[in-house]
């Protein structure tokens, strides 16, 4: 239980209420802890890079309608 912080900067990405079991080996998220969390650019159709909202580290990808509830994105 807690927050998730960007390894590089300690900046507050997500919370674990946010988080849920996927199939994937890395944790998954359902949203950001704030709009200024993250930032995102388009990739390729449905998934976004994701980078820390404060230093631009590298976090992965959010894959659009690929969470846990129609409709919803997995970070």
């Amino acid at each position: 239980p807690g927050i998730y912080v960007c390894a590089k900067c300690g900046h507050e990405l997500f919370s674990s209420r946010a988080k849920y079991e996927h199939s994937s080996p890395w944790p998954a998220f359902t949203e950001t802890l704030c709009g200024d969390s993250v930032a995102k650019r388009e990739e390729r159709p449905g998934a976004l890079k994701v980078t820390c909202g404060k230093c631009g580290n590298g976090l992965g990808h959010e894959f659009l309608n690929d969470g846990p509830k129609q409709g919803q994105s997995r970070f």
